[in-house]
């Protein structure tokens, strides 16, 4: 290992790693274990590595007992006791208490229990260290192997010495656990251990000369990083070729024989009984997973289950159908060993896992995880259009069951009066999308419906797996026998009068005719106008609905009138709207007011609006004579009350500017200028003293 101290380290190797000859004192590997089978970055679990409970006292004594046999020397780790003495608790390990004469299994078990490591990690590691546990050198231990029994801080580089400070067996177990705690860095040390830090691609040499190279390990737990804090090599692949002997100039054995030895003396270190198996066939499909593979407890010829996770809902399955390629590849646990089912699955995306459960329920593998997205079994569609038509309500679209080619029905409801449809029309586009299920999907149908609103629903009937499916459920205006549309706008000008709107007969999609009267004199329009806002309200009917014209009309108050013309089959003529405006005379006077005038240093400070009612819409020009003196000032600034009280004329007449003027008194006055060259309007005329 490298030397230890709580915050010091070395780069050398404990002398033994390298100068062994593969497994030494004659130990006989796992049965039929391979170095192929090793896994470099989970090479002992953590809930083996830290199980300080896993052998008492008496189980280790029977161990060393059944290990070394006959000894002749009082070192043998068997026979030996010494006085051990008496420790503080600290972020490592808990209380020893010392006493005299200790055997080595009394100390193995306080120091397991007291610094939470595992018996039989410190007595495979007095094996790989100094062949203390099995083989001859067991059984007649020289007092220097006892001294180093643990290797540590004995490092390569101190060309085989040892600390005389952790010398001795006691010293040595003590010392080793509470170092393969430290390695974590418990709550109360520091983070100074990182190198081999558990959840990361970590490089490990092969050796520690670094020609020989390294690999790239992705430590997956913490008491595999300790194993290589404490011998910082991975076995390459010839150490791994040949588990009882040598491998190359390149090999290092020290991680290698403490998988071995602990794979011969107590079973897998990473805990691994579980179970073997594979799917083979993974699937997702119409509300259901399909799932074909095998599993087999290698502790046992019975049939076992698997279990199978789509989300959190597990089902438990026999694998035992006949499997002759298990049987062959795993002789005398039989063929009954095989599963092929599908099993119900909520639709949408779903993570399914496979797990094989051994003979000992307490024992599974997940053999697969994998993330599908299951089919629904409910129809599929769309209300392609959903309109208001001649007649009624016209609806299209298609629907069909992904469980069947065959044509499903679509049930329509008018405000809750259902209506059965069949949707059979041949609808070549879903045959593209929906490969194997043919084209018979599509469906028309125009549904009786009187004038007003109504609620129209479309549902796909389901014929299997799943539910029915909501194509759409709409609000749609009917259009009836007698006209509808509106009297939008009515504008004035001097001598004319404008209007326009939009009519549509429900009977048809035709343009149709809108008298407008002017006090009871009626003119005929055509209401064929484009009105895209009419044809989004009114899709079926199409935007060729509005209607505009323009009349001379005299000065004063007129009532207007526009009526939508019924002719196209039943019902009567609609009154679209009345207004009463009033006309301004030709050539009429500007209108206007000054709302402030103020005086201030510089000048005098102006607002107000003005317009000619001849050119209403137009901004005109505001004229301010101050003394006589005249400054010309635009009134186009938006004012929304203008807009308000002249509708005709719009908001853009609004004026304020700051007229210079000296201190002093002075006669301002204020003009709205008439386009056409008639009468200005005087707005205003005072004195206001400048200060």
């Amino acid at each position: 290992m490298r030397r230890i101290t709580a915050l010091v380290t070395s780069a050398a190797l404990v002398a033994t790693v390298l100068v062994g000859v593969g497994l030494t004192g004659g130990a006989q590997p796992a049965q039929a274990l391979s170095g192929a089978d090793f896994d470099p970055g989970n090479i002992v679990s953590d809930q083996v590595f830290f199980n300080g409970g896993a052998m008492n006292e008496g189980q280790i004594q029977q161990f060393l007992d059944a290990q070394i046999g006959s000894c002749t020397n009082s070192n043998c780790m068997n026979v030996k006791r010494t006085d051990t003495s008496s420790r503080g608790a600290d972020a490592m390990c808990g209380a020893y208490q010392g006493a005299s004469s200790e055997s080595v299994a009394r100390i193995i078990a306080k120091v397991g229990a007291a610094c939470g490591i595992n018996p039989q990690v410190l007595l495979v590691t007095l094996q790989k260290e100094q062949g203390l546990i099995s083989g001859s050198a067991a059984r007649g231990p020289s007092d220097a192997r006892v001294e180093r029994a643990m290797g540590y801080a004995c490092p390569d580089s101190a060309n085989g010495g040892c600390d005389p400070t952790y010398a001795g067996v006691y010293n040595q177990i003590y010392r080793a656990a509470w170092q393969f705690k430290r390695y974590a860095n418990p709550a109360g040390t520091s983070n100074y251990f990182q190198q081999y830090a558990p959840g990361g691609n970590r490089t490990v040499q092969f050796n520690p000369s670094a020609a020989c190279g390294s690999k790239t390990v992705f430590i997956r737990n913490q008491a595999t990083a300790n194993l290589y804090y404490y011998t910082p090599y991975t076995p390459n692949a010839a150490a791994l070729a040949n588990l009882n002997g040598t491998g190359d100039g390149c090999s290092a054995y020290g991680n290698r024989n403490f998988w071995v030895y602990f794979n011969s003396w107590f079973g897998s270190p990473t805990g691994d009984q579980r179970p073997v198996g594979s799917v083979d066939s993974l699937t997702a499909g119409i509300e259901s997973v399909s799932l074909r593979g095998w599993a087999v407890d290698l502790t046992s010829s019975a049939s076992i289950q698997v279990h199978v996770y789509v989300g959190s809902a597990g089902t438990p399955l026999n694998a035992n159908l006949s499997r002759p390629d298990v049987a062959a590849a795993y002789p005398g646990k039989g063929a009954a060993h095989g599963f092929d089912y599908t099993i119900a699955a909520a639709p949408g995306a779903q993570r399914v896992c496979v797990y094989a459960i051994g003979v000992d329920a307490g024992s599974a593998k997940e053999l697969t995880c994998r993330d599908l997205v299951v089919r629904s079994g409910s129809p599929v569609g769309s209300a392609d259009a959903v309109l208001a038509v001649p007649g009624g309500v016209n609806v299209r679209g298609w629907a069909l069951d992904p469980e069947t080619p065959s044509s499903i029905q679509v049930h329509a409801y008018v405000d809750g009066v259902g209506y059965p449809l069949r949707a059979e029309a041949d609808r070549p586009d879903v045959a593209r999308a929906y490969p194997g299920l043919g084209s018979a999907h599509g469906f028309a149908r125009t549904l009786p419906a009187s004038p007003g609103v109504h609620q129209v629903c479309l549902y796909a009937i389901n014929t299997g797996k799943g539910a029915n499916t909501t194509l759409s459920c709409d609000s749609v205006r009917v259009v009836g026998g007698d006209p509808v549309g509106s009297l939008d706008t009515v504008t004035v000008a001097p001598g004319r009068v404008s209007v326009s709107g939009w009519v549509i007969d429900g009977d048809t999609t035709a343009p149709v005719p809108a008298h407008v009267y002017v006090d009871g004199v009626g003119r005929a329009l055509t209401a064929d106008q484009p009105r895209s806002d009419i044809g989004r309200v009114y899709p079926a009917y199409g935007a060729p609905h509005g209607f505009s014209g323009s009349w001379t009309a005299a000065p004063g108050s007129h009532q207007v009138c526009a009526y939508g013309i019924n002719g196209a089959g039943s019902g009567a003529n609609a009154l679209l709207g009345c207004r009463t405006v009033v006309v301004p005379p030709t050539n009429a006077k500007p209108l206007g007011s000054v709302d402030d005038m103020t005086a201030e240093a510089g000048g005098i400070r102006l607002r107000g609006w003005a317009f000619d009612p001849d050119t209403a819409t137009s901004p005109t020009s505001v004229h301010v004579y101050v003394d006589g003196r005249a400054t010309a000032v635009r009134a186009d600034q938006p004012r929304s009350d203008v807009a308000r009280a002249y509708p005709a004329a719009g908001a853009s007449h609004g004026f304020q500017s700051l007229v210079a003027a000296a201190s002093g008194s002075h006669q301002v006055c204020v003009y709205a200028l008439d386009t056409g060259g008639g009468e200005n309007e005087t707005l205003s005329c005072r004195t206001v003293v400048v200060p």
